[in-house]
């Protein structure tokens, strides 16, 4: 009786025994799927944090290159602000030289102006007590500037070289030698000889009578025919029709003067 008692105290035991060998297998086995589940979310969210992680590096990668391009644009920029600010310091200087100019030019069209005209007004007076040789142009000119300068279509400048342009024909006139035709006051044409503008002598277009004016008396008088083949030869050397010989041509006085 107690060895049966016994031995049902030793079943109990090896199936309490087994209960708990199972028992504590099933945690075991718990446990371990649970580590695995934790493995593999941790393998998961390892893997798309590492894929959020080369995501944001391509990103930083794409920023530092967009921060580089953006320093090489400011620093061109800095480049071109430096070299449009020379420019405009330039620009702003050539304004103020441009006004002071203005200025300036204003100021000296108050004193260029009077002088222009009285330029003109003495060229006007040169010409009528100067020799009457082509006469009706040279008044022509002085009219013209006369003219011009109550136009404002002309600058100042414009005025000025024409007015110069006009004393320069003039001066000319002093030494050159020249023969043109043209009427002597009676309407008869004639061949005019000008010795700069000392002398100026008339031949008939026949070659028949000469004459030359006479400053003292202010008018033409005819001269002696022994002159004429003189006259005619020097009108021939100023029309360049001869070569230059005025060693023939008479030197004009009031004493050379003689009727026809």
């Amino acid at each position: 009786m107690l060895n049966h008692k016994k031995s049902n105290n030793i079943l109990n035991n090896t199936f309490l025994s087994i209960i708990l060998v199972l028992g504590v297998a099933s945690v075991n086995a718990q446990q371990l799927r649970t580590a695995v589940q934790v493995a593999v979310d941790t393998n998961d969210a390892s893997a798309t944090t590492q894929v959020r992680i080369d995501k944001l590096n391509n990103q930083a990668d794409g920023l530092t290159s967009e921060y580089r391009n953006l320093l090489n644009q400011i620093e061109s920029l800095r480049a071109y602000n430096k070299q449009l600010s020379a420019v405009v310091n330039d620009q702003r200087e050539a304004i103020d030289s441009i006004n002071q100019e203005m200025t300036t030019l204003e100021q000296t069209n108050r004193a260029i102006v009077p002088m222009i005209i009285e330029m003109v007004d003495a060229l006007g007076k040169l010409v009528e007590a100067d020799l009457p040789f082509k006469k009706d142009e040279r008044q022509e000119r002085v009219a013209n500037l006369e003219n011009m300068l109550g136009d404002s279509d002309f600058t100042t400048a414009e005025k000025y070289r024409k007015v110069t342009e006009a004393y320069g024909i003039e001066l000319d006139y002093g030494s050159t030698v020249d023969s043109y035709l043209g009427t002597l006051p009676s309407g008869k044409q004639v061949d005019f000889l000008r010795v700069g503008r000392t002398t100026l002598i008339y031949q008939t277009l026949n070659q028949e009578v000469s004459g030359w004016w006479n400053p003292v008396k202010n008018d033409f008088e005819t001269l002696d025919r022994q002159y004429n083949s003189e006259i005619k030869e020097a009108i021939r050397i100023a029309k360049k029709q001869a070569s230059p010989d005025l060693a023939g041509l008479p030197v004009m006085g009031a004493e050379n003067a003689g009727g026809q």
